[in-house]
């Protein structure tokens, strides 16, 4: 089982990015998948999750309304859509798979190697 997480780079404020995570190993329709991010001194939190079979999605308070997270079962890639990104938004993206919908880390058991989102003028 392998999550395979890129698109990470440096933007200014206001910018957008697409974050994929590229799965092997499994079957993407059978696993809840979910980005989470961890800034330098804090600690890591669920930023979007979207479900195994119908699409349902969450969003953290602070992403609702500038990230979508959506699937393509085909291409077993789950994206990560960020516009208007803030500052804030700084920290390295982990993509996860969980067998039941969640939005806590602690629900995931298997976890990619992170790519960097750098927000900054």
């Amino acid at each position: 089982v392998q999550l395979q997480a890129s698109g990470g780079g440096s933007v200014q404020p206001g910018g957008f990015l697409r974050l994929s995570c590229a799965i092997s190993g499994f079957s993407l329709d059978a696993y809840v998948i979910g980005w989470f991010r961890q800034a330098p001194g804090k600690e890591r939190e669920g930023v979007a999750c979207i479900s195994a079979n119908d699409d349902s999605t969450y969003y953290a308070d602070t992403v609702k309304g500038r990230f979508t997270i959506s699937r393509d079962n085909f291409e077993n890639t789950v994206y990560l859509h960020m516009n208007n990104l803030k500052p804030e938004d700084t920290a390295v993206y982990y993509c996860a798979a969980a067998r039941r919908y969640s939005s806590v880390s602690s629900s995931y058991d298997y976890w990619g190697q992170g790519t960097l989102v750098t927000v900054s003028s």
